[in-house]
């Protein structure tokens, strides 16, 4: 049976250079990273030059990178961390985010007793940004935003930019949940003064279970994890020397491959599109995927012209024909209540309609697309 993985924006595929560079790491370095013996420094020599590397590519220093189990841990970090040690007393952030910073905000409100602002959502499910700064400028207590880059269901880019100036200007701090960013776009966070960010190893070909936190210097984040005193106290536990060094492997394969499977990923996209509004009358596509600048290259979310009585069934159908996708963020796929980012903007009549998150990667194909777009149209028909 063809085989097709659309599901990238939930994980992707170890690149063989990560694999090899984990096994040898596994194999040769055996020794704790706090271990003062010549093997565990040999360990902690691994660690910190992943450090150095992932903050080379942020152009920012390596202390100011926090090594954590993944995006989820460092959103809880920062955003626990902001209301616990930093005197945050208002959060503004969206009801299409991530819900490993939309669950977190919700304890906080209720164990801390913060303000929480949502800010509007526009048609095409992007950020109303004048609704942020009306936000920003009627709050009187300190503000944290946390709004993320590029959002995972929709593929919506936000203003980054942007949202630094209204959050220096109010002098608010900014956390950008950047998952789907990193290794997928250049970042300089010298010239987006953004004050943290999280990322997710297993977004860019890495090994799943590591992450890490960019902490803007001097911000004072305390440990969400008490123990030791790794990374310089900002998060106890002993290292996972493989995956960082996965991790930073995984990283620097996709900064030198950056140009050229981005356009590989591109044509794919596009070809995708082309051939849906082809072959399947009344698809429709959901944010701002018409406009290249203003969404990501790597997914696009698809709503289906499926009658009722299939709608249920068509992920199931498209497993059955071996292709890999879904209604929106894995970390949902058992809920029955829909995608939280599409019930926050779409209308009701769009919501009756199944929609399908399909998202590539460098080793996708256009047969791939054909095969998938074929199985849709024989489904739909």
């Amino acid at each position: 049976m063809t085989q097709v993985y659309f599901d990238n924006a939930a994980t992707t595929a170890i690149r063989p250079e990560v694999l090899e560079r984990m096994i040898e790491v596994m194999r040769d370095v055996p020794g704790n990273p706090s271990s003062t013996h010549a093997v565990g420094r040999k360990a902690k020599s691994i660690v910190e030059q992943a450090r150095k590397t992932i903050a080379g590519y942020l152009n920012v220093t390596p202390s100011e990178i926090v090594f954590t189990s993944g995006g989820t841990e460092a959103d809880n970090l920062i955003i626990n961390s902001a209301v616990r040690d930093l005197g945050v007393r208002h959060i503004i952030t969206s009801p299409i985010e991530h819900h490993a910073v939309i669950h977190v905000v919700e304890h906080l409100q209720l164990a801390y007793d913060i303000k929480v602002s949502m800010v509007k959502i526009k048609e095409c499910g992007s950020i109303d940004m004048e609704n942020l700064e009306m936000l920003l400028a009627e709050s009187g207590e300190k503000t944290l935003i946390s709004l993320m880059h590029i959002n995972n269901e929709i593929g919506n880019i936000l203003d980054i930019e942007a949202v630094s100036k209204f959050a220096k200007a109010h002098n608010a701090l900014f956390h950008s949940d950047m998952v789907q960013s990193v290794g997928h776009f250049d970042l300089n966070l010298t010239e987006i003064p953004v004050d943290f960010i999280a990322a997710a190893a297993h977004k860019f070909h890495g090994p799943k279970g590591v992450g890490f936190a960019f902490l803007r210097k001097n911000s004072k984040v305390k440990s969400l994890i008490f123990g030791g005193g790794q990374e310089r106290g900002s998060r106890a536990g002993t290292e996972p020397v493989h995956n960082i060094a996965g991790m930073e492997t995984a990283l620097i394969k996709a900064q030198e491959n950056l140009i050229v499977e981005r356009k590989h990923i591109e044509q794919i996209k596009w070809y995708f599109k082309e051939q849906l509004e082809k072959n399947i009358p009344g698809v429709h596509f959901n944010g701002n995927c018409h406009d290249g600048s203003l969404s990501t290259y790597t997914l696009l979310n698809v709503c289906l012209p499926v009658p009722p009585n299939k709608a249920l069934m068509l992920l199931f159908q498209l497993d059955l024909k071996g292709i890999a996708c879904s209604k929106g963020s894995a970390c949902q796929s058992g809920s029955d209540q829909g995608s939280h980012v599409l019930n926050a903007f779409l209308s009701k009549d769009k919501l009756d309609k199944p929609s399908i998150r399909f998202s590539f990667s460098h080793e996708n194909t256009k047969e791939e697309v054909d095969y998938v777009v074929s199985v849709l149209k024989e489904f739909i028909a």
